[in-house]
C-alpha cells in the first residue's frame, strides 16, 4: 500500500511494476472460465444417470423394455416428478419445440385477427418439412394458423406467425428468453419450428416445463386437443369462391388414450421421434415426455405405458424431483389476447432482451477496451494502490455461455 512517505520515484516504480499485469487482465475479464450450470435443475436425482424412482409399499413396477433415451413422468399441477430416466439429456427436439413456440407467441395475437400472407413468409422453409398448405396472397385468421401448427405441425404456419411476430430471428430470441424464464437451461433454439438444425437441443425435462406452461393457456389446451378441423384453401378460378380442406391431428394417442389432452409429437430424420403427452384422470393431470425411443410407434406406446404407470403410482411413490416454477420477470404483459374479442392485430412486440450467439459471451469489458482498462488500472494504482476487482457475470449469462455451439 502506498503512503505519503513514498517518493514520486517509488510511486512511478510501483506503477511500472503493476502495468504488465494490468494490461493482461482485460483478456481474462472478457472471457472468464466458469463452470457449466448444474444439470440437476429440479433436484439432484434428476441429474443422475439411469432410472430415478422412489417407490413406497404397493407401488407398481415401471414398464419393462422402455427404449427411450430420455423420459420423465410428472404431475402438471404440483410439478412433482414421479419417475425419470436421464431427463436432462440434451437431444434434438424435432417439432416438440413448437410447444415453446406456442407458449411464447400464442398470447400475442387475438385469434380472430386476419393476416394476408406474403410470399416471403413461406419461403426458406426446410426441405421435407411438414406443411399445412398455406398459400401466398391469401387471408388467414390467427386461429387457423394455430390449428396448422398443432394439428399438421405445419412449418409454414410457424413461419407466418413468426413474421407476424417481427421475423424469425426475433421469434427465436424470444423463445430463448422464454426458455430462460422457465429455467429450461437444456434448451438451445435455432429454428422456431424444430426443424433439424446443428446445435438445436432440448431435454425431456425442459419440454415438460414448456407443456406445463402452455397448458395454463385455454387456447393452447383447445388447439392441442383438437382432432380435426377445416383449413382455408385456395380460391377457385372459375367461381371465385374460396374452398377449404380437412386437416387431422398427427398425435396418434389423441382420441385413443383415455383422458388425453394433447400435447405435441415430433419426428425428423436426425432427431428420431419425441412426444409430450398430457392426460387427465380423476382430477389429476400427468405429463409424460419420451425422447428418441427405438422406433416411431414406440414413442406413443411408451408414453401410454408411462401414463398408465403414473396414474397407478401417483400416491405410492415419493417424488424424485420437481418441475421448477417460472422465474419472476419485470417484462410487460403480452399485448395481444389469446381469446375472442375484436379482430384488432396486436402491436409489434418489443425486441427480446435475451442474448444469444456470440453477443451473449463477448461483453465482458464493459465497452472500455484494453486502453480504457489500462487507464483505469493505472489511475487506481496511483490514487490508492487498490487491486482491480471484477464482478462476475450474472448466473444467467454464465448459463447462456454454456449453450453456445
Amino acid at each position: 500500500m502506498l503512503t505519503s512517505r513514498h517518493t514520486l520515484a517509488q510511486l512511478c516504480a510501483a506503477v511500472a511494476a503493476a502495468l504488465p499485469v494490468l494490461l493482461v487482465a482485460p483478456a481474462a475479464i472478457a472471457a472468464p472460465q466458469v463452470p457449466p450450470p448444474s444439470t440437476a435443475v429440479g433436484g439432484e436425482r434428476l441429474g443422475l444417470p439411469g432410472v430415478q424412482v422412489n417407490p413406497l409399499a404397493g407401488a407398481p413396477a415401471l414398464p419393462r423394455d422402455l427404449t427411450g433415451q430420455s423420459w420423465i413422468v410428472s404431475d402438471a399441477a404440483s410439478g412433482e416428478v414421479l419417475a425419470a430416466y436421464n431427463p436432462h439429456l440434451r437431444l434434438p427436439p424435432a417439432s416438440t419445440l413448437k410447444i415453446l413456440f406456442a407458449d411464447t407467441v400464442l398470447p400475442k395475437f387475438d385469434r380472430n385477427t386476419v393476416h394476408r400472407v406474403a410470399d416471403e413468409e413461406i419461403q426458406n422453409i426446410g426441405a421435407g418439412s411438414s406443411l399445412v398448405g398455406i398459400k401466398e396472397n391469401l387471408d388467414y385468421r390467427v386461429e387457423d394458423l394455430w390449428r396448422g401448427v398443432f394439428l399438421s405441425s405445419g412449418n409454414d404456419a410457424v413461419h407466418v406467425l413468426s413474421f407476424m411476430n417481427g421475423g424469425i430471428r426475433r421469434t427465436v430470441n424470444e423463445m430463448q428468453a422464454r426458455a430462460e424464464t422457465l429455467q429450461a437451461w437444456d434448451t438451445k433454439v435455432i429454428s422456431p419450428d424444430g426443424y433439424d438444425m446443428d446445435g438445436q437441443v432440448s431435454s425431456a425435462y425442459d419440454l415438460s416445463l414448456f407443456a406445463r406452461s402452455g397448458l395454463r393457456n385455454p387456447d393452447f389446451r383447445t388447439y392441442c386437443a383438437t382432432r380435426e378441423a377445416m383449413f382455408p384453401g385456395a380460391v377457385d378460378k372459375n367461381t371465385g369462391r374460396r374452398g377449404s380442406f380437412g386437416i387431422a391431428n398427427t398425435d396418434r394417442l389423441l382420441g385413443k388414450y383415455p383422458g388425453l389432452i394433447g400435447v405435441k409429437n415430433g419426428t425428423t430424420t436426425n432427431a428420431g421421434s419425441t412426444f409430450v403427452g398430457a392426460a387427465q384422470r380423476n382430477g389429476r393431470t400427468l405429463l409424460v415426455t419420451v425422447m428418441h425411443p427405438a422406433s416411431y410407434q414406440r414413442v406413443y406406446d411408451e408414453t401410454a405405458e408411462l401414463l398408465d404407470w403414473g396414474f397407478a403410482a401417483a400416491d405410492k411413490v415419493k417424488p424424485v424431483g420437481r418441475l421448477v416454477d417460472e422465474e419472476p420477470t419485470a417484462d410487460a404483459e403480452p399485448t395481444g389476447q389469446a381469446g375472442g374479442g375484436t379482430a384488432t392485430p396486436a402491436p409489434p412486440p418489443h425486441d427480446s432482451t435475451a442474448a444469444t450467439g456470440p453477443a451473449a459471451t463477448s461483453a465482458g469489458d464493459g465497452g472500455l477496451g484494453p486502453v480504457g482498462w489500462s487507464a483505469v488500472a493505472v489511475g487506481t494504482v496511483v490514487a490508492a494502490g487498490a487491486v482491480v476487482l471484477v464482478r462476475r457475470r450474472s448466473s444467467r449469462r454464465r448459463r447462456w455461455g454454456h449453450f453456445e455451439c
